[in-house]
């Protein structure tokens, strides 16, 4: 699908952000091949294997260079570590409200069970300072976007989940039951 919206909209910045469901590296690779990338934004779990960018293959050694640096500490690790430099700051949030919460930001490699195509990211880890909501994680692809562009980007798609919600609440849509007359089935 995002292959045909890119020839439809060959000159324009286009964002993906999906949820957790569509968590994918052979996705990000896919948005990060096109002549023009497309963004790909989405939650990361906390527990994700994050490396630092490849090194240099050093002079003599035999083999491949390797396609990641060293393992990074995972954002479940940073959340508690002391040396975390959280920054504050107030953005949009869900429901056209502004929320103040701490983020931190870096760059990573991320791979799965295929080592040979690990995605190159920008991670963002969020937390409420007043705690009313768990730590989350988000990625994207674009390395030069900043995080709260990355918050903004993830928040927006709230629209989107409202109407999901409203259309299988009120429709019966995405049940057994798609055949009722509210449906119209």
């Amino acid at each position: 699908m995002i292959s045909q919206v890119r020839r439809w909209l060959p000159g324009h910045k286009l964002v993906l952000v999906v949820d957790g469901a569509l968590c994918a590296v052979k996705l990000g690779l896919r948005c990060a091949d096109f002549e023009q990338p497309v963004t790909f934004v989405l939650r990361l779990r906390l527990d994700a294997q994050l490396y630092d960018p490849p090194s240099a293959k050093p002079p003599g050694r035999p083999g491949p260079p390797s396609p990641v640096g060293a393992r990074q500490p995972n954002l479940k690790t940073r959340l508690t570590d002391p040396l975390t430099t959280w920054l504050r700051q107030s953005v949009g949030w869900y429901g056209g409200r502004t929320r103040q919460i701490e983020y931190v930001s870096g760059i990573a490699w991320w791979r799965t069970t295929n080592p040979k195509d690990p995605l190159p990211l920008r991670w963002v880890l969020v937390r409420d300072p007043c705690g009313t909501f768990n730590p989350q994680a988000f990625l994207g692809t674009d390395l030069t976007a900043t995080p709260q562009q990355m918050i903004a980007w993830y928040v927006r798609r709230w629209n989107v989940e409202v109407t999901f919600q409203e259309v299988r609440t009120h429709l019966g849509f995405e049940t057994q039951r798609q055949w009722s007359d509210r449906s119209g089935y």
